[in-house]
């Protein structure tokens, strides 16, 4: 057994005793300023309450099933969680919002919302909400009221004119208009969700309002959906300068409306982007988006076993990154999220696969992102639902707690479940603790620079992580076979000792470091 896995051990006997981790996740700094260095991991988790954990019976995920399980969180080890939408709504998913102040009486109350927050923060995990202010509900009230042209609320939103061309696409790829009697409002998703117009200061004030009212609960800061879509309406607009710069207009005038209440309040935007570029104007207003193209090329190359472009798409991101917004943002790396199929269906079911993936997802910079389930090797393939079905708690699908509120497409069995691989030290779920928690220990994994370092092995993977007063350097065997990864001359004195290491059978001799197949080591 590793000295890592002996520590990784004993941290989880000690919470299971009641004890605690170290200090967990501080605030992210505004962007405007330099990322602070924090403690922690850094790392959040995504959770969709409905299929998390149910405290009253009735087979929906709920609030209190979120606190109930914080001390799990606790063990895996991340710093935050984000919360997908908990706003009343008439779907399964609450992407289209009729009450922005509100609780989905399905979730809880109010009062178990601030228990949760409160809980969570006892704990050192901050606490994120998905705020949808793209497009509310054709049934909220705003809306029905807009329906009458003679309504304070009509100009709350965009409709039709005489001109308009009707057949026009979505920049989500659906028509971008929809039929109310005879007449037509904007929706880019579908016409249950209708675009809210941001020309409008009504909007606008309305919106900073409602991100400063969960902030007085507590909450830290937001998920921010659609993040490219307030003006990005039409396919045509997609990628013009002038959409991005409204967009960027309005999410600067909502940064600073909510820093008004929490000056470090963190936000990280949904910003669908197929490169670095399309994404870094947004980083100086937000702070953080999801980096949608590293994503793609991290399950790309764990599947295909090879580096590939990853090399050169970390060096070109963060080199964008930074002409963009200086060192003044934060990268949101993640896997999969629950609009995607899950990583493991993505990648045919390979266990070893699902864990490179992993390895290098959790030694990046920035602040990653875990997809519920993600930890335990869930299944899921579109459409959506079903990547959103229930979290596996007990080897028993029907026990209680266990949320109910689809049946499961996946049918993996019992050994897919926290209750089958928290106590196996060669499980999928303590494997993520494993690297979690390097993160919390080396300071240089959670918050240092990256530097690509060259490998002619086109199996491996490998980058220095760098602090002003910590550096490592990660090298990853993305194969099935052992691999040698032969440090320069420069490195090779920089880096003598193997630190941390995924699994046995890691030698380094006269600047040569042989990694067993599918192996990350982190060298100091």
């Amino acid at each position: 057994m590793s000295p890592h896995r002996s520590k990784l051990l004993a941290i989880l006997f000690a919470l299971a005793l009641g004890g605690t981790l170290p200090a967990a996740l501080a605030a992210e700094a505004p962007p405007s300023s330099p990322v602070a260095a924090s403690t922690g991991s850094g790392v959040w988790y995504e959770i969709f309450v409905r299929a998390w954990y149910d405290t009253n019976g009735d087979g929906i995920g709920d609030l209190n099933g979120v606190t109930a399980k914080l001390d799990y969180l606790q063990s895996l080890g991340v710093s935050g969680i984000w919360l997908m939408p908990i706003n009343p709504s008439p779907s399964y998913h609450g992407y289209d919002i009729t009450d922005y102040e509100g609780i989905n009486p399905q979730y809880g109350t109010m009062q178990d919302f601030e228990r949760l927050v409160s809980e969570a923060h006892k704990r050192g995990i901050q606490v994120i909400l998905d705020l949808v202010i793209n497009h509310t509900s054709d049934q909220h009230p705003w809306f029905q009221a807009a329906l009458d042209p003679s309504s304070p609320y009509r100009s709350w939103y965009t409709w039709a004119k005489p001109d308009t061309d009707l057949k026009a696409p979505s920049a989500a790829g659906s028509l971008a208009r929809h039929a109310n009697g005879k007449q037509h409002y904007l929706g880019d998703f579908t016409g249950a969700m209708p675009d809210l117009n941001y020309d409008s200061p009504d909007v606008r004030h309305e919106m900073v309002k409602v991100g400063q009212f969960w902030l007085a609960k507590s909450v830290d800061g937001f998920r921010l959906d659609a993040a490219r879509h307030i003006y990005d309406d039409l396919r045509t607009d997609t990628g013009k300068p002038e959409t991005v710069r409204k967009n960027v207009v309005w999410w600067t005038e909502f940064r600073h409306g909510l820093q008004e209440a929490k000056p470090d309040v963190y936000l990280v935007g949904e910003v669908t982007a197929a490169s670095p570029v399309a994404l870094a104007p947004y980083l100086k207003p937000l702070g953080s988006v999801f980096d949608f193209p590293l994503a793609e090329q991290l399950i790309a190359s764990a599947r295909q076993e090879r580096r590939g472009a990853l090399g050169d798409l970390l060096t070109s991101t963060y080199k964008v990154f930074r002409e963009a917004a200086g060192d003044s943002f934060v990268d949101a790396p993640f896997l999969s999220n629950h609009d995607q199929e899950r990583v493991l269906s993505q990648l045919g079911g390979n266990p070893q696969h699902m864990r490179m993936a992993a390895a290098m997802l959790l030694t990046l910079p920035g602040r990653p992102y875990v997809y519920y389930g993600e930890e335990i090797g869930m299944l899921g393939r579109k459409p959506d639902a079903n990547v959103r079905e229930p979290m596996r708690w007990q080897r028993d699908p029907q026990a209680p707690g266990e949320s109910r509120w689809k049946v499961s497409t996946a049918k993996q069995g019992s050994d897919v479940s926290v209750q089958a691989e928290q106590d196996d030290p060669a499980s999928l779920l303590n494997f993520y603790r494993m690297l979690i928690h390097w993160r919390a220990e080396v300071g240089a994994l959670r918050d240092g620079d990256i530097r690509v370092v060259p490998a002619s092995n086109g199996h491996l993977v490998a980058y220095e992580r760098k602090t002003a007063d910590s550096c490592v350097l990660v090298v990853h065997n993305l194969s099935g076979e052992p691999q040698t990864f032969v440090l320069d001359a420069k490195d090779h004195h920089a880096f003598d000792t193997v630190r941390l290491h995924s699994r046995p059978g890691v030698t380094f001799t006269n600047g040569k470091l042989v990694l067993p197949a599918y192996t990350t080591v982190v060298m100091q």
